[in-house]
């Protein structure tokens, strides 16, 4: 219901020019297995010792070194990754370290005039978060529980298509540490941006 409900909000609030003037801010966990989703990476094969000749085996790490990664897009390419190395961001590291590359990338990307979109994860909701977006983002997608709908790869262009197109585009070969893992994100959003925008 709330993708419904959002989908009938923005075109009553937004024209197709208002959203290509928006920011689409997104994170994810990298961490050293590489690329793997069990829900799309299938192999058929008539019995198990086929799979695996096949590839079927996928080994992980237990407790494997990760990264996060917050990363922004709009219709004119990607901002400068904000990568957190040793912890997941909460409302102070999102505060301190997110919101102001965003709002230097907006602006040097789209000028004035742009809305800033945020998901509704915990520390974009958190009330300082939520003030400092009213005092100093031109405009921004307010309340993003109610607003923007969770689990909606269809919405954002980063589920859809961009963390795939950042793994794909990693060397998976060289990563063998955090340090590696680090400097090869930063290389494949180079990449991107070159190849895409």
């Amino acid at each position: 219901m709330k993708r419904v409900k959002f989908a009938d909000w923005v075109p009553n609030n937004y024209t197709k020019d208002d959203i290509k003037r928006w920011l689409f801010t997104d994170e994810k966990f990298f961490d050293l297995d590489g690329i793997y989703n069990a829900q799309n990476d299938r192999v058929w094969a008539m019995s198990r010792e086929e799979a695996d000749k096949k590839g079927a085996i996928h080994e992980k790490i237990k407790f494997s070194v990760k990264v996060m990664v917050r990363l922004g897009v709009c219709a004119e390419g990607l901002i400068v990754p904000v990568i957190f190395e040793d912890a997941t961001m909460n409302a102070q590291k999102y505060i301190k370290e997110v919101l102001p590359v965003a709002l230097k990338s907006g602006k040097k990307m789209l000028g004035k005039n742009w809305t800033y979109q945020q998901d509704g994860a915990t520390p974009h909701t958190h009330h300082l978060s939520q003030k400092l977006c009213v005092d100093h983002f031109p405009a921004f997608i307010p309340n993003p529980k109610t607003r923007w709908p969770s689990n909606s790869p269809d919405l954002c262009s980063f589920d859809y298509s961009l963390w795939n197109e950042l793994g794909q585009a990693m060397d998976w070969n060289y990563v063998t540490a955090k340090a590696t893992l680090i400097v090869e994100m930063k290389q494949s959003v180079k990449e991107l941006k070159k190849k895409n925008f």
